[in-house]
């Protein structure tokens, strides 16, 4: 099998692959991919924001790997996703992924730890609500079905009855993240071999099907256990993974996006720093705000900061690489205007990873409105990563004013 090798952002390096591999790369957008137009079956490849791994193979061509290798280290890519899900409890954990260099490897092994803390104890069970059709009676009679469907007969009886079960939400999801794992080529076999294990303690547990979302579950006292394991079960299941057939061509393997993965870190922690150190503003994520007076053209800032009577304070939008397209060489800068306009306010945060965007002061020119660029560092240490956003947090607070 053919592997290419490609780091996040770089720069487009010529490949020969088969056409249809070429196309396939093209049309899934995992990468930029065009033929070369002077070398007929070279594919110029270059990766955006997408890391990670997958396998294209296609009839009559030899199977390609595509390994995309994100510029920040691995174990600081996992820390940002942990604190981004659970900022209270990833910091202090013991997984240790300095032995893996590829990105699947050392989250399939952060998982499977997880996984085996959380059942070390056993499965945890639940009661859940069952309605069943049986000759004995059990729990409650639904007597309305009873009429409509028996028609008056005793027997069958139409019942409903709660039943305690290892059937939960959490363990099927945990299930769910153990056989999509053991699908996906790259795991190393000594972690594979714990996975199937960990695969027949939850064989009892129901399988889900694939398409429909995944079961609700809360976080709670009893369940503690199970947090971390199923926050990182979320993120193998949901967008991070590839799986698409189309006739004969298959796609399959396991990406993450940076540039989502970044603005939920920041967003999470600058929320978490901005709540103990100033407790009398209040956040909101994502939070829905109007640009037009007709209430026609919906803005969502990634972040909102809220004084004491419920007025914007603050906004702030994380871009893990600043934006370029073209004849708009400073969109980011433009949408934070807008935002500054719609919630009346002058000043705006964008948040950048260091090395993508300057750090840098703009005031906009016939107005009373300061754009601010941060960059954070991400190639540091957590605990020092953390720093630099409560210093964030402070400087948002400090242009909020001193209602805060």
């Amino acid at each position: 099998m053919t592997t290419v090798e490609l780091v996040e952002h770089a720069r487009p390096t010529p490949w020969t692959l088969d056409t249809a591999i070429g196309q396939a790369l093209a049309t899934s957008k995992i990468v930029d991919a065009a033929p070369d137009p002077y070398t007929p079956g070279v594919w110029l490849l270059r990766a955006g924001s997408k890391v990670g791994a997958v396998t294209v193979t296609a009839p009559g061509a030899d199977p390609v790997g595509v390994r995309i290798t994100p510029k920040v280290p691995i174990a600081r890519l996992l820390f940002l996703l942990g604190y981004a899900t659970d900022p209270k409890g990833w910091r202090n954990d013991t997984v240790d992924v300095q032995e893996h260099v590829d990105l699947l490897p050392a989250l399939a092994h952060a998982f499977e730890r997880q996984v085996e803390r959380a059942l070390r104890q056993g499965l945890i069970q639940g009661y859940r609500t069952i309605e069943d059709t049986a000759l004995v009676v059990r729990g409650r009679i639904r007597e309305a079905d009873q009429i409509r469907r028996r028609f008056g007969a005793a027997i069958p009886v139409e019942l409903r009855y709660d039943e305690f079960t290892a059937d939960t939400p959490e363990n099927r999801i945990l299930r769910a993240a153990v056989e999509r794992l053991l699908r996906l080529p790259g795991v190393p076999p000594l972690v594979r071999r714990r996975l199937l294990h960990h695969k027949a303690r939850l064989a009892d547990v129901s399988p889900l099907v694939r398409g429909v979302p995944l079961p609700a579950w809360r976080a709670t006292r009893l369940n503690a256990r199970y947090h971390q394991a199923l926050h990182l079960a979320q993120a193998v299941l949901r967008d991070s993974s590839v799986e698409h057939r189309a006739g004969d061509l298959r796609i399959s393997g396991f990406l993450f996006d940076m540039n989502r993965l970044f603005e939920d870190f920041v967003t999470v922690a600058l929320r978490e720093a901005l709540t103990s150190q100033h407790p009398g503003g209040r956040t909101v994520l994502q939070a829905r705000h109007h640009l037009d007076e007709a209430n026609t053209i919906r803005i969502r800032p990634d972040l909102v900061l809220y004084g004491p009577s419920d007025r914007p304070h603050a906004v702030v939008d994380a871009k893990y690489k600043a934006e370029k397209p073209d004849g708009f060489p400073e969109a980011d800068l433009y949408q934070m205007l807008a935002y500054c306009t719609a919630l009346g306010l002058g000043e705006g945060h964008l948040v950048y990873a260091k090395g993508n965007a300057p750090h840098a002061v703009h005031q906009v020119r016939g107005g009373d409105i300061v754009l601010h660029q941060h960059a954070l560092d991400l190639d540091q240490p957590p605990t020092a990563l953390l720093a630099e956003v409560s210093d964030l947090a402070d400087a948002v607070c400090a242009a909020a004013g001193s209602s805060l």
